[in-house]
């Protein structure tokens, strides 16, 4: 990895972690959704699986990113973007399943 500056930003150590704990997330709120009487049952379950193939996707590549010695900077990206995407997806889950309950 390059330094800019000086700083090493090295953010896939970070990246793995979290992305691992809200993958769990994930599967507790797929199980609850199976659980519970949702109307847009079908809506979450798809988003969900979607946010899990993301968070999946940034661990893979965070973890290539640490492993890797000519592309750790290229992993390291896809990763964090794809990261980024998970979460505004775990967003939109949070705000439909919040809707759905205040009916």
């Amino acid at each position: 990895m390059s330094e800019a500056g000086g700083d090493k930003k090295n953010i896939s150590r970070h990246i793995l972690p979290t992305s691992s704990n809200l993958l769990g997330l994930c599967f507790v709120i797929l199980s609850f959704i199976n659980l519970s009487e949702f109307g847009a049952k079908t809506v979450i379950d798809e988003l969900v699986g979607i946010t899990m193939f993301f968070f999946l996707i940034s661990s893979i590549l965070s973890y290539a990113s640490m492993r890797s010695k000519r592309r750790a900077e290229l992993y390291e990206k896809i990763a964090d973007i794809i990261f980024l995407s998970g979460l505004f997806f775990l967003t939109l889950i949070s705000i439909i399943v919040t809707f759905e309950v205040v009916k």
